[in-house]
């Protein structure tokens, strides 16, 4: 019989860490994270990462295990999530994988397509653009060369469009021409589940959790990464609005607003990624969740 992998996914503030502990404590096993932003040890608050609490309760792996000054990606991330999940298999017939980061979550289940490596200087060239002109540049250049990466693309996100943009100068070939898509067949079982709620209330839930997170100290730990706001772990929603207001472009309550903001986009984003996976099984998220009964149905 396959080993399982069990994939639980969702929007942020959709309550997937406690969902997730509940899932592992049936199971009677570990939780993998598959969420970026909660990979780095001096960011706690601003990613809502488990509480001490929480992380006693059930075994955690991949939070917080790496410096925001790590070089770090998702081609590292696969390499040492498998390994990881090879390791805990020899103990266990089931894990639980879990996360807001869709394209974390599928090198897992699909494996990444192998890109050409990029000389140090257009990486830089990239940066440099972005940093002294904004992100318009960069969007412009994508939707000129490669109109069909650029149309799936998260436009707003940098560090997507320069990574495609430096594959593409460096081997004048579109980005997407490097996308095969050809799934990696894993050796263990993988079982997606989605969490979602009602738009309205999922809103009323990140609006809490972001003042709950000025309440805990967001502002302190912000200031304390600000030294570092320039690298890529710190450009993300939570700190780069407050460092806005550090640098006096924006007021503390219009940061805060603009996490709300932004937060709510992210969301948005996170689902449309997750509606695309036909793989998945949809479950509403409440308090009343029997993941017994759904993985007995499954079977």
């Amino acid at each position: 019989m396959k080993k399982r992998l069990y994939v639980l996914v969702g929007p942020t503030a959709v309550g997937k860490t406690s969902e997730a502990i509940s899932l592992a404590k049936c199971l009677n096993t570990e939780i993998l994270s598959s969420d970026s932003r909660q990979f780095f040890e001096e960011m706690k608050i601003g990613v809502a990462s488990p509480t001490e609490e929480e992380l006693k309760s059930v075994k955690h792996h991949f939070i917080g295990h790496i410096s925001v000054e790590d070089n770090y990606n998702v081609g590292l991330y696969e390499k040492d999530a498998l390994e990881k999940i090879d390791s805990l298999f020899k103990t266990y017939d089931s894990l639980v994988l879990t996360g807001g980061s869709g394209m974390y979550v599928d090198v897992v289940c699909n494996g990444i397509d192998n890109l050409p490596e990029v000389r140090k200087e257009i990486r830089e060239e990239l940066n440099d653009i972005f940093n002294t002109k904004g992100i318009i540049p960069l969007q412009e250049e994508l939707r000129e060369k490669d109109p069909e990466y650029y149309k799936k693309v998260d436009t707003q996100n940098h560090i997507r469009l320069i990574r495609a943009l430096e594959v593409i100068r460096e081997t004048s070939k579109p980005f997407s021409s490097f996308l095969t898509k050809k799934k990696t067949e894993r050796e263990f079982e993988i079982i997606k589940f989605c969490l979602y709620m009602d738009r309205e209330k999922l809103i009323e839930r990140i609006h809490k959790r972001v003042d709950i997170m000025v309440e805990e100290g967001l502002e302190e730990e912000a200031r304390r990464l600000y030294p570092f706001k320039d690298l890529p772990a710190l450009n993300t929603v939570g700190y780069k609005e407050i460092f806005r207001y550090f640098d006096n472009e924006i007021t503390l309550s219009k940061a805060i607003e603009d996490i709300k903001t932004n937060t709510r986009r992210y969301a948005k984003r996170q689902m449309t990624w997750f509606r695309k996976d036909e793989d998945i099984i949809w479950v509403e998220a409440n308090n009343n969740i029997n993941w017994k009964c759904l993985i007995e149905n499954i079977k």
